[in-house]
């Protein structure tokens, strides 16, 4: 794993801190589309003065109210279903099934990940499953636009404006570009990391110099990295109740995802 890729991201995290200290209201929020040119250029001054330059801020100029994301966001159904509903909507049994297969088929990798984080297996491939399929559909909105438009938007502003941030600095350093295309909310990779998340947990997992969420092993280190950042334990439990299952919960709020994840990863390990 190469560690330059690993210190320019931690770097990134702690200025974040800074860049979004103060600034994150400073620009007029809005609940429509009607606002949003007046806000990007409001904004661009205040990352300029934070240190965003060039490239960045030219995908920032480029960016459009991103209607589809708003609509997902108010409209966020599936985790409003009991386990039994949601485990059937997500396929839960299609991924245990799948997640058993990849399991041996990428034995190596999955051990190499355990050893040098702690996760096993079952829920790394549940959390691959759930979020994308496997790799399967990563999203097809694009990433800076969906985030700029939530940084916009009024409802969860500054938690976005967070994001944006973020997500500008992987533009600079080049994780991401002004074309890189995700999910709804702006999360990207086999895995769907936040920007925010992609600096401080992302690692280069299949030793090339840099962090791809879109590739299979950097995704699956970064996982591993995220839940161990969260608390978790090398050979502890991971079911409600037990010791790993908090970092579970800090991967996604939702109660019935986590429960999820925590049954699809003890039927993939055996357990």
């Amino acid at each position: 794993m190469a560690n330059l890729a690993r210190v320019a991201i931690i770097s990134a995290v702690a200025a974040i801190a800074g860049l979004t200290a103060g600034t994150a209201s400073a620009a007029t929020c809005g609940n429509n589309a009607g606002g949003f040119a007046q806000w990007k250029a409001e904004f661009a001054k205040e990352a300029a003065a934070n240190g965003i330059k060039g490239n960045a801020l030219a995908a920032l100029a480029g960016t459009t109210y991103a209607t589809k994301t708003i609509s997902a966001d108010r409209n966020q159904k599936s985790f409003k279903l009991s386990l039994s509903q949601f485990m059937a909507k997500r396929g839960g049994a299609t991924i245990a099934s799948k997640g058993k297969s990849l399991k041996k088929q990428n034995a190596a990798l999955f051990a190499n990940l355990e050893k040098r984080y702690g996760v096993p297996a079952g829920p790394l491939l549940a959390i691959w499953g759930m979020e994308t399929g496997f790799g399967s559909f990563m999203g097809n909105a694009n990433t800076l636009s969906a985030v700029a438009t939530l940084a916009y938007d009024c409802r969860r502003s500054e938690y976005f404006t967070t994001q944006l941030y973020a997500a500008l600095k992987l533009v600079q350093s080049g994780t991401l570009s002004s074309s890189s295309i995700g999910a709804m909310h702006g999360e990207v990779g086999q895995t769907q990391f936040l920007p925010a998340n992609v600096l401080k947990y992302g690692v280069d997992g299949d030793g090339n110099g840099r962090v791809d969420l879109r590739q299979k092993a950097d995704a699956l280190a970064s996982t591993a990295n995220f839940l161990r950042g969260h608390g978790w334990s090398a050979g502890g439990g991971y079911q409600p109740g037990q010791g790993n299952y908090g970092a579970i919960q800090g991967w996604n709020a939702a109660g019935v995802y986590q429960q999820a994840i925590a049954i699809i990863g003890a039927q993939i390990d055996g357990n």
